[in-house]
């Protein structure tokens, strides 16, 4: 990561995930929430992965909507 990347991505606070529910995006969210970033995502449907990630903190929705971003 470059120098500019790194002040980038401290600026960032909040990370919205489509297809959280999923072994990717979900594993990617944990590793981000667990370092501090404040976690949204939205899934098709309740799963163990979604559960997981409302469980440390996420905000997970059920169904997509832009208004959720």
């Amino acid at each position: 990561m470059t120098v500019v990347d790194t002040m980038t991505m401290r600026r960032i606070r909040r990370i919205h995930f489509v297809g959280i529910g999923g072994s990717g995006m979900g594993g990617i969210a944990e590793v981000l929430l667990h370092l501090g970033y404040e976690i949204t995502g939205s899934d098709l449907a309740e799963n163990a992965m979604t559960r997981r990630l409302a469980g440390q903190g996420a905000r997970i929705f059920t169904g997509h909507d832009a208004r959720q971003v």
